[in-house]
């Protein structure tokens, strides 16, 4: 570990490092965007580059894309990959079944279309992100930009009735003007305080007409590795072990949508 880094980053350095741990010879992983992920690309490349391992990387945002082929990792889209091995992503909260919130980075739409393209989703992150409940992180939520002040008023008025704390939305800037994702959308960040039912919430934002999708993540991550500032770190699997609601029989989250690569 580099020993200039501050408390936050060394923690963020351990769950990556032990993250890429994970990844094995031939296999095709989604990379994940933001802060502490851009520490598993660094590590991936530096595996990469020591011992010949040979992988095929799908970044999850230009960024990251960028990153990692300066990196030396070999960058193919996801159409060109095909079904991928793993996914490994940050994220800006998770809870006690791993449910997470995330887009504090703006590209949650395209992680969360990798991560359900892989046969896991392995999530590194800091003590802080780790939550007895959603919410306290404003969700973000991308929108097509047509019609952007019919499609909040509607975000707005889908909320009342749910179980929240907070309703408040606010468009994303950056600087003077909104926020742009990679896809050409913006984002409405959704202060809730707390989120009673992830699920539902999901479900119900997506039905709103202009929305394109909800940095929710309900059913994807596999486990979390929660790195600590002494450079240790914890897998956290679902407090729940059972083999329903998509669960496996060692309690670890089964991606729904797994079949679909076979």
């Amino acid at each position: 570990m580099p020993a200039d880094l501050s408390p936050a980053d060394k923690a963020k350095y351990a769950a990556a490092k032990r993250a890429v741990e994970f990844i094995e010879d031939g296999m095709r992983v989604g990379l994940g965007t933001g802060s502490t992920a851009a520490w598993m690309v660094r590590l991936l490349g530096k595996r990469v580059r020591e011992e010949g391992l040979r992988i095929t990387g799908v970044p999850t945002s230009s960024r990251t894309a960028k990153q990692a082929r300066e990196e030396g990792i070999t960058v193919v889209s996801l159409d060109e990959a095909g079904w991928l091995d793993l996914t490994i992503d940050g994220t800006d909260e998770f809870d006690p079944d791993l449910n997470l919130i995330k887009g504090g980075g703006g590209a949650h739409l395209q992680e969360k279309i990798v991560a359900a393209a892989s046969d896991q989703m392995i999530v590194i992150a800091d003590t802080a992100k780790d939550v007895p409940q959603l919410g306290a992180f404003p969700l973000p939520v991308e929108v097509i930009p047509f019609g952007l002040k019919a499609t909040k008023a509607l975000v707005e008025e889908t909320l009342v009735p749910l179980d929240v704390a907070g309703r408040k939305v606010t468009l994303r800037m950056n600087g003077d003007a909104p926020f742009v994702t990679d896809e050409g959308n913006h984002i409405l960040d959704l202060h809730l305080g707390r989120i009673g039912n992830p699920s539902r919430l999901s479900l119900v934002l997506n039905q709103v007409p202009g929305v394109v999708e909800n940095g929710l993540f309900i059913d994807l991550c596999s486990r979390v590795i929660i790195g600590h500032i002494d450079g240790s770190a914890e897998i956290r699997k679902p407090k729940v072990d059972t083999a329903e609601n998509g669960r496996d029989d060692d309690g670890e989250i089964r991606n729904i949508f797994a079949d679909l690569g076979d």
